[in-house]
C-alpha cells in the first residue's frame, strides 16, 4: 500500500535539499498579500486632477484589498521625484506609483536624463482614467473653426501663438503645428488657470487643454471649443468637431492616469492588483465620481497598458524632436 506523502512531510524534505525556504516565501507572500495598507504615491499636489482619480479609486480599492489604501502626495519636479521614488521601491506591491501620461511618456520625450527608466523600472498595472484635450480660443476672437485658426495664424504671424501650462499640452500643440503646418509660437504659464485666463483675455490666441478646468468658462462663453482630440465627439461635447472633423488627420490625443509598481513585483500579486483596480473601476460610484471631475475611468489588463506606454513614448519623442524641444 502506496503512503500519501503530506504537505508538512513534503516541505520538510525540500528543506533538507535547501528548496523549502524559496518554496514557501513564494507561497507566503501569495497568501498573505496584501498584509498590510499599500500606498499610491501621486506626484502632484493634493487637489490636482491626479490626486481626486487617486482618491476615487484609493476609496473603493481598499474594500477590494481588505487592506487601506493611502495616498500619499510627492510633488516635484514634473512627477519625477516620485517616479523615482517608486521605481526604487521594494517590488512587493506595497509601494504603487499613480502614473499619468507625463512622467512615463512626455518626460523621456524631453528630458536628456531621468533617474528612471519608464519601461524597465515598472510594472503596468492598469489605466485609471483619460481624458482628451479640446483647442480653445477666447470667446471674443474673431475665428470660429480650426480652419479659420489656422488661416488666422497664417495672416497675422504676430498673433500666432499658443498658451500651455505643461509639456504634455506644449507637445499636443507642437502636434499640432506639424499637422497643420502651422507656425504658433509657445507662451508658457504656471497653472491651467493662468493659461485659461491669457486665453480668455485674449492675450494669447488659443490653447490645448483638458476640459477640467475650462468647463464653467466655456459653458458662460468666454471660451469656445474649436475641436477635440477624440475619435468620436464625445457625449459632454456633441457640438465640438473632432480634430479629423475639422481636416486636420493623427490628432487623436488622450492624455492618461495610470497605475504601475517597481519592476520585479511577483505575477500573482500583479494580477490581484490589476483584478481589483479593473473591478474597482467599473462600480458605477466610480464611475460618477470620475465623471464630476470630467474624465473617463478606464482599466486595462497589464499587457495593453504597457503597449499604449511604449506606443506613446516613441509618439512624443518624434514630436519633441521635431519642435527641437529638450530639457537639460
Amino acid at each position: 500500500m502506496k503512503r500519501r506523502t503530506s504537505r508538512r512531510q513534503f516541505l520538510a524534505a525540500g528543506t533538507a535539499l535547501g528548496l523549502a525556504p524559496a518554496l514557501s516565501a513564494g507561497a507566503q507572500m501569495t497568501e498573505r498579500y496584501p498584509a498590510r495598507p499599500i500606498k499610491m504615491v501621486v506626484g502632484y499636489s493634493p487637489g490636482g486632477g491626479n490626486d481626486l482619480i487617486a482618491r476615487i479609486v484609493a476609496t473603493r480599492l481598499q474594500g477590494k484589498l481588505g487592506q487601506p489604501v493611502i495616498v500619499e502626495n510627492k510633488p516635484g519636479a514634473q512627477s519625477i521625484v516620485a517616479a523615482e521614488m517608486v521605481a526604487k521601491a521594494p517590488p512587493d506591491g506595497y509601494t504603487l506609483l499613480v502614473a499619468p501620461s507625463g512622467p512615463l511618456t512626455i518626460n523621456p520625450a524631453v528630458y536628456a536624463k531621468l533617474p528612471y527608466d519608464p519601461v524597465k523600472d515598472f510594472t503596468p498595472l492598469s489605466l485609471l482614467a483619460e481624458f482628451p484635450l479640446l483647442l480653445i480660443v477666447g470667446g471674443e476672437q474673431p475665428v470660429k473653426s480650426v480652419k479659420e485658426l489656422v488661416e488666422y495664424g497664417r495672416a497675422n504671424p504676430k498673433l500666432a501663438n499658443y498658451a500651455s501650462s505643461a509639456t504634455p499640452f506644449q507637445l499636443a500643440a507642437e502636434l499640432f503645428n506639424q499637422r497643420t503646418d502651422s507656425k504658433f509660437q509657445h507662451i508658457p504659464f504656471r497653472g491651467s488657470g493662468d493659461m485659461a485666463q491669457a486665453v480668455m483675455s485674449g492675450q494669447v490666441l488659443m490653447a490645448f487643454a483638458d476640459s477640467g478646468p475650462i468647463v464653467g468658462p466655456l459653458k458662460a462663453g468666454k471660451l469656445r471649443a474649436l475641436g477635440i482630440t477624440t475619435a468620436r465627439r464625445p457625449p459632454d461635447f456633441p457640438d465640438v468637431p473632432t480634430m479629423a472633423e475639422s481636416g486636420v488627420s493623427d490628432m487623436e490625443i488622450s492624455l492618461w492616469t495610470g497605475l504601475v509598481a517597481p519592476a520585479g513585483t511577483p505575477a500573482e500579486v500583479q494580477a490581484m492588483l490589476q483584478d481589483a483596480v479593473v473591478d474597482t473601476l467599473e462600480m458605477p460610484v466610480v464611475k460618477e465620481a470620475m465623471d464630476a471631475i470630467s474624465v473617463d475611468a478606464r482599466g486595462t489588463s497589464s499587457k495593453e497598458f504597457a503597449e499604449i506606454i511604449v506606443r506613446d513614448i516613441a509618439r512624443w519623442k518624434a514630436v519633441a524632436a521635431k519642435a527641437n524641444i529638450k530639457i537639460e
